[in-house]
């Protein structure tokens, strides 16, 4: 049975969906922002730096390894989130890796489409290998479509000649913006927030009206895994997007990746958010940690 910490993750997600039924959004960015925030506790011995001539913030936990580097993609469907919503939840994790993260924010949509949000992205993975970190010691981290971005980041690096990271960790991962999974329906009484039309919905805003769900850099199934490094799945059972993450899981294990899918029974959508108030949300960063550790010779 889920605990009742964790129904704070799922109230947040009922009361954004009625707000997106009555189409009164939570108010400006910041705002929502804020509310997202809300779900996460401050982790403690963990410190914040702005980084000069960038939209990031690099979170440092005490006595973390300065050489190993999350580099976090945030969620928020293209539209939303940014390094604030999502900075204590990305900290919980660094601290429990022991090592320094980096979340930045991506131009957001509908003012910016499809590829702004990537090349934004290679091009900060691009200035963390500028600083002199090591492709090996850097890890993709990333909730949502920021999880889709953990992957499909990987492929647009590759493709201009940038060496590949360590590994990925993408949890409730968005990458079939066609909306084509079973799960929709399986789940579409359990989602508290998330279905088939407002996914749907999302990806024209995102791709605008000349974009394709089936481009490789949106959906990486379409595109070559063969090379990537290991990849670390998480996703809640109750979710509309279970089947993003399984067949995601499916897709890399076939082009010969190491790849691990665990499912959260009764768990919603980034139930990772709350992170300090739930048991499953840090039981879910614990697994992540362990898993990363070694991957990042740790």
């Amino acid at each position: 049975m889920a605990s009742k910490e964790s129904e704070a993750v799922r109230r947040h997600w009922i009361r954004s969906r009625v707000s997106a039924e009555r189409d009164t959004p939570d108010g400006d960015q910041e705002l929502g922002d804020h509310r997202w925030a809300e779900l996460t506790t401050e982790p403690s011995d963990v410190d914040y730096l702005s980084v000069d001539g960038r939209q990031a913030i690099w979170i440092v936990p005490h006595h973390a390894a300065t050489d190993r580097v999350l580099l976090c993609f945030h969620g928020g469907g293209y539209i939303g989130g940014s390094r604030y919503s999502h900075r204590k939840m990305f900290a919980h994790l660094a601290k429990a890796v022991g090592a320094r993260a980096l979340v930045f924010d991506y131009p957001l949509a509908p003012e910016h489409t499809h590829p702004a949000q990537l090349d934004h992205a290679v091009d900060t993975y691009r200035w963390l290998l500028d600083q002199g970190i090591s492709p090996e010691h850097i890890l993709f981290a990333g909730d949502s479509v920021g999880g889709g971005m953990a992957v499909t980041t990987q492929l647009c690096a590759r493709s201009i000649g940038l060496p590949l990271p360590a590994g990925a960790l993408p949890f409730s991962p968005a990458v079939d913006f066609a909306a084509t999974g079973a799960s929709y329906d399986t789940n579409r009484n359990r989602d508290e927030f998330f279905h088939r039309d407002l996914v749907r919905g999302l990806a024209y805003l995102f791709l605008g009206p000349d974009g394709s769900p089936q481009d490789p850099f949106v959906n990486p199934l379409y595109g070559d895994l063969t090379g990537l490094g290991p990849i670390y799945i998480q996703v809640g059972g109750d979710e509309v997007l279970l089947d993003d993450a399984r067949t995601l899981a499916e897709g890399a294990e076939k082009a010969g990746v190491d790849v691990r899918l665990d499912v959260f029974p009764e768990m919603q959508h980034t139930f990772q958010m709350a992170a300090g108030r739930a048991p499953e949300a840090d039981d879910a960063i614990q697994r992540m940690a362990r898993w990363a550790r070694p991957v990042l010779g740790l």
